[in-house]
């Protein structure tokens, strides 16, 4: 099964990561088949190359739960399963009554 994972690189204490494409089965730090971004949660600066995350996850593709959260963060997968979206707040509109009734009133 191929997985979209993240690779390990830089010092101890310092580390950053490549989002990567891997047979599950490979270690981590192993060869890709293909180097798809990069994520540094030291400074929360993320890169990925969504044309190829996309192609590989419609390949039948399984990100880890930590690539799938930097997904969602970035705007490439929607929200999770069974989350509630709030609507947007909208003021509502006076009935027609209402405003016939103001007029008459008025008049």
């Amino acid at each position: 099964m191929i997985k979209l994972r993240l690779k390990r690189l830089g010092k101890k204490r310092e580390a950053s990561y490549r989002i990567v494409a891997m047979e599950s089965s490979s270690r981590r730090d192993g060869r890709p088949l293909q180097e798809l971004g990069f994520y540094n949660p030291r400074s929360d600066e993320t890169r990925i190359n969504e044309p190829e995350v996309l192609k590989w996850l419609n390949n039948g593709a399984q990100p880890t739960d930590t690539v799938r959260d930097i997904l969602r963060r970035q705007g490439i997968l929607g929200p999770k399963p069974g989350t509630p979206t709030t609507p947007p707040a909208a003021t509502p509109a006076p009935e027609a009554s209402e405003t016939e009734a103001t007029e008459e009133a008025t008049a």
